[in-house]
C-alpha cells in the first residue's frame, strides 16, 4: 500500500447513504485529489460499503474509521481484505476500534467489557487467520495511552477521531517517528459563529455522553462545565474547525505541524447524513496538495 499522506475525507454518508450517490461522490473526490476515504461502522455490512467505494475509484485508499471489532470476526475481516485487495489493488486500510458501551450493550447487555483485552484478542485473530491481515494494513482508533501503545506495537499506527492538534502531538510522541498518525478533523465551512457553532453542537451531541471521548477530553484539560449544555464555545471551537477556507487550512496544518502524516476532514452541515460535496469541492484547492 502507498503511504497514507495528504488530506482525506471522513464521511458517514459514504457508508450509510445511497450507494449510487456514494459511488458518484467518491469518484469526484478522488478526481479532486483527496487521498483516502474513511467510513464508520455502527452496524450493517461494512465490507459491501468498502467494496462499493473501491469499485468507483482506481487509486484512492478506502479505510474503515473504524471497523467495529464487536461486529465482525478476525477471520471474516482478513478474508474480505484479501479478496478486495486481489480484486481492486492494495487500497483497503482496516482501521479497528472498540466502539462504545452504549452501542454494544444496547444490542447485548453486558457485552462491552475489557476493551483493551478484546482488541488484543482481535489482533491475535488477524495474525492467525488463514490469510493473515498484516500489521502494515491495519491501525487502531487509539486515544488513551494503553491503546496507543498497542497500536505502536502491533499495527501501522493510529486513527485519532474527534481530537485536537494537541492530541495529535500526544499520539505522535507515543508512537514515535515511524508510525502512522491519521487524525480526523470535523469542519464547518461557515463564517457566522452562531450558525457554525449550531452545526458543530449538532455533531457533538452524539459524542458528549460517550466516556471514550469525554475521558480523553478531560485528560487534555476540559471540564464538566465544558461538557454542559451542548458544549462550551471553548470545547466546540477546539473540536470543530469553522470559518473560511483559510481558517480550515490553519487547523489542518496545526495537526500536520503536531505530527499527523494524514488528516481526514469531516465536513458538517445541518443536513445530517447527506454528502457535503459543496464544502469538499471548496476546500480541495487549499487542502489538497
Amino acid at each position: 500500500m502507498e503511504p497514507i499522506t495528504g488530506t482525506g475525507i471522513w464521511a458517514a454518508s459514504l457508508r450509510y447513504g445511497d450507494p449510487g450517490v456514494a459511488a458518484e461522490g467518491i469518484a469526484e473526490l478522488e478526481s479532486l485529489g483527496y487521498s483516502t476515504a474513511w467510513i464508520p461502522d455502527i452496524g450493517g455490512d461494512v465490507f459491501s460499503a468498502v467494496e462499493n467505494l473501491m469499485q468507483a475509484t482506481s487509486t484512492m485508499i478506502v479505510a474503515t474509521g473504524i471497523l467495529n471489532l464487536w461486529m465482525h470476526t478476525p477471520e471474516e475481516t482478513a478474508e474480505q481484505h484479501a479478496r478486495m485487495t486481489e480484486a481492486y489493488g492494495d487500497r483497503f486500510l482496516v482501521g479497528i476500534g472498540v466502539s462504545h458501551a452504549r452501542l454494544i450493550d444496547h444490542q447485548e447487555a453486558g457485552r462491552y467489557t475489557k476493551p483493551l483485552e478484546k482488541m488484543r484478542e482481535f489482533l491475535d485473530g488477524l495474525d492467525a487467520a488463514p490469510t493473515p491481515l498484516s500489521p502494515s494494513v491495519r491501525l487502531l482508533a487509539a486515544l488513551g495511552p494503553k491503546m496507543l501503545q498497542l497500536a505502536g506495537e502491533r499495527t501501522l499506527g493510529s486513527h485519532p477521531y474527534l481530537v485536537t492538534p494537541e492530541h495529535t502531538a500526544t499520539a505522535r510522541a507515543a508512537l514515535g517517528p515511524d508510525k502512522l498518525v491519521a487524525s480526523e478533523q470535523a469542519v464547518v465551512l461557515e463564517t457566522d459563529p452562531i450558525r457554525a457553532r449550531e452545526i458543530a453542537r449538532l455533531h457533538l451531541a452524539g459524542y458528549i455522553g460517550l466516556p471514550n471521548y469525554t475521558n480523553n477530553w478531560k485528560r487534555i484539560g476540559y471540564t464538566d462545565d465544558d461538557l454542559a449544555d451542548g458544549g462550551s464555545d471553548r470545547l466546540v471551537d477546539a473540536f470543530v474547525a469553522w470559518g473560511d477556507e483559510a481558517a480550515i487550512l490553519e487547523r489542518v496544518q496545526a495537526h500536520r505541524d503536531a505530527g499527523a502524516d494524514h488528516v481526514c476532514i469531516q465536513a458538517l452541515s445541518e443536513n445530517v447524513g447527506l454528502p457535503s460535496m459543496d464544502q469538499w469541492r471548496a476546500l480541495a484547492p487549499v487542502l489538497v496538495g
